[in-house]
């Protein structure tokens, strides 16, 4: 099962500069582990404990994971993860 995982700039340091990498697992927890296992920490940087760290969106297809079923999203060969920090800020 190959999904595509497209990486911030921020988190490309953990992929060697990679801008999307490939990797394989039945829901978005199985996949964080696994590309964890070939770009170490960097499931950390997403994860914190068992949920999304606050401040980072993930999609599943264009489709915010938060209103699917989270990190316990299922996932399928040829689904597109993206990996986002969340922006905050503005005109004062």
């Amino acid at each position: 099962m190959a999904i595509e995982v497209r990486i911030p700039t921020i988190l490309r340091t953990y992929t060697d500069g990679a801008k999307a990498v490939e990797g394989s697992g039945e829901t978005l927890a199985d996949l964080l582990a696994d590309l964890d296992t070939r770009h170490s920490g960097i499931r950390e940087r997403i994860v914190d404990g068992a949920q999304l760290r606050r401040f980072v969106n993930v999609y599943l297809n264009d489709e915010d994971v938060r209103f699917l079923d989270g990190i316990s999203t299922k996932l399928a060969d040829g689904d597109s993860i993206t990996i986002l920090p969340a922006v905050a800020g503005g005109m004062r």
